[in-house]
């Protein structure tokens, strides 16, 4: 046992310390009848991360892991019911949605955050960060109750040697905020723009726009040059310049426009489609994030899932590298206090669907 619980550990620091595609990027829209979607990408170029959606009912009982890798930290129990879609173990949910309305997700934030250090007369009050996004969807319903708590608990990894994360919260009332603990503080930020990706932190990415203010949507007028005239090679000339490279702050950028010069949809499901096409911009193959001299692992794709969540309507929806078919859970039709709880992989076959067309 103590063997394969070390060996569990490794696969954790490996999984958050080695950098390749750690990466994430988020988006929100909202319809025209003020539905609210929150989508975003998870990466990971390593390996598969073997994904499950997790069904997390009412009452349910878990206890954090603690450094060393024993379960004996904070015991927290579920109030709300919840989906959550999970990394490597079935505990990590990585992006969820409860049945009051509440999301929550973590994104990779690398060289950056630092976590308070664990303190063992402190246990039953210290959360390890891959599982707050668990204890935060079980426990409440808004993001200022979630804000409130947080500052009564301790935050700590699994391991010291592993990069650690910020989170992305959001309600039904439309507030979004960020959370990055930094010198052991946590801080918290509102996000009124609704983008998120990894680091630096989200108050330098919000600085950092400032730098692309020439940006804009449509095509340049023409213009002279002297004796020259200037024109377009093609539609979108506007966006010239804005940065393609798949980096946390490139991704940002690239974010924030395509999300605020998209048009606003009727409904909730149009709105979902649509956060699925603009994330289609933020796939990372594999091969690019390894030098010449490595070998790209052999998975499909370094951006493993792509989730959208409807809030308002309380549907989570999901793709995967090996099923680009957009699957969903609606949480409404779930009894949260008879259901049982269940773990089960993103992909029973992983393998792409192929439908022929016959041809008569």
């Amino acid at each position: 046992m103590k063997k394969l619980l070390s060996l569990w550990i490794t696969v954790v620091i490996i999984l958050f310390q080695v950098h390749v595609s750690e990466a994430c990027t988020g988006i929100t829209l909202t319809t025209k009848d003020n539905s609210m979607i929150l989508a975003r990408t998870i990466e990971w170029g390593g390996s598969d991360l073997n994904s499950q959606y997790v069904v997390v009912p009412r009452g349910y009982e878990q206890y954090s892991y603690i450094p060393g890798g024993e379960r004996s930290g904070m015991k927290f129990t579920a109030r709300y019911g919840y989906i959550g879609l999970s990394v490597e173990q079935k505990e990590f949910v990585a992006e969820g949605l409860n049945e009051a309305g509440l999301s929550a997700g973590l994104f990779y934030f690398p060289g950056y955050g630092r976590y308070e250090d664990y303190d063992s007369k402190l246990k039953d009050s210290s959360i390890a960060d891959l599982q707050l996004v668990s204890w935060i969807l079980g426990n409440f319903s808004t993001v200022d109750e979630a804000m409130k708590a947080i500052k009564k608990i301790h935050i700590v990894p699994i391991d010291p040697r592993a990069s650690t994360v910020h989170w992305r919260m959001a309600d039904i009332t439309g507030k979004q905020i960020v959370l990055e603990i930094v010198d052991g503080q946590p801080n918290f930020y509102e996000n009124t723009l609704g983008i998120l990706t990894n680091s630096p932190g989200f108050d330098w990415h919000m600085t950092n726009l400032n730098n692309y203010i020439n940006l804009y949507p449509g095509t340049t007028n023409p213009r002279t040059l002297g004796n020259i005239k200037l024109s377009s090679f093609g539609a979108g000339s506007g966006f010239l310049g804005i940065p393609g490279d798949v980096t946390p702050p490139s991704r940002f950028i690239r974010a924030a426009f395509y999300q605020t010069s998209s048009p606003q949809k009727e409904t909730a499901i149009e709105t979902v489609i649509q956060s699925f096409h603009i994330l289609n911009n933020f796939d990372i193959p594999i091969g690019i994030e390894f030098s010449e001299s490595e070998t790209p692992t052999d998975i499909p794709s370094a951006t493993q899932w792509t989730s959208s969540t409807d809030l308002t309507h309380r549907v989570i929806y999901y793709r995967t590298m090996y099923n680009s078919d957009i699957r969903c859970i609606d949480l409404k039709a779930i009894d949260f206090n008879r259901v049982k709880y269940q773990a089960v992989p993103l992909d029973l076959i992983k393998q792409q669907p192929i439908q022929p067309v016959r041809i008569n």
